[in-house]
């Protein structure tokens, strides 16, 4: 298979969810969901704004296991009801590096929403402008932090189903 340019920029996590894709979908786009999953396992999260529309903003601080928080952002570029949300994903000002690291920048997130009858699978592709920013994310640990966090939300979702 021969990576095209498109692809050599993006990173690409995907989890099938044992819930429908209706809970799935709140679990995403309601604040009161969000703030008990987002992040990796250890964090919490605090959601400061979720104007759900396209041009509406998110953001949402994350604390750490060791009370660092990590500030982060959007901006809704589309939403198509449970099929796909397209949106920035911005560090915001405050959000360390990790040490001797750069953080990346101008990354467009896009979730795919599929319906597989009782189960939904989540297809999360992050853009970058470049190949060097696409490193950069990488070598923060994106890919395992959203493994985690698709962790915490599969936890989330087996309690609202119990």
């Amino acid at each position: 298979m021969v990576e095209t340019p498109e692809a050599s920029r993006e990173i690409t996590v995907t989890r099938v969810f044992d819930a429908p894709r209706a809970l799935v979908w709140r679990a995403w786009t309601e604040a009161e969901h969000v703030a008990r999953w987002w992040g990796p396992k250890g964090f919490t999260t605090r959601v400061v704004e979720l104007d759900f529309r396209p041009g509406g903003r998110s953001r949402y601080v994350m604390t750490g296991p060791d009370g660092t928080e990590y500030p982060v952002a959007g901006t809704f570029l589309e939403i198509v009801p449970m099929e796909r949300i397209v949106t920035t994903d911005e560090f915001e000002e405050g959000f360390e590096a990790p040490a001797g690291g750069d953080l990346p920048s101008g990354m467009v997130m896009t979730c795919l929403f599929e319906d597989l009858g009782d189960k939904t699978r989540l297809t999360l592709r992050i853009a970058h402008p470049t190949v060097e920013e696409r490193r950069k994310h990488e070598e923060m640990g994106v890919v395992g932090g959203w493994q985690s966090t698709f962790d915490c939300l599969a936890e989330h979702l087996n309690g609202l189903a119990a």
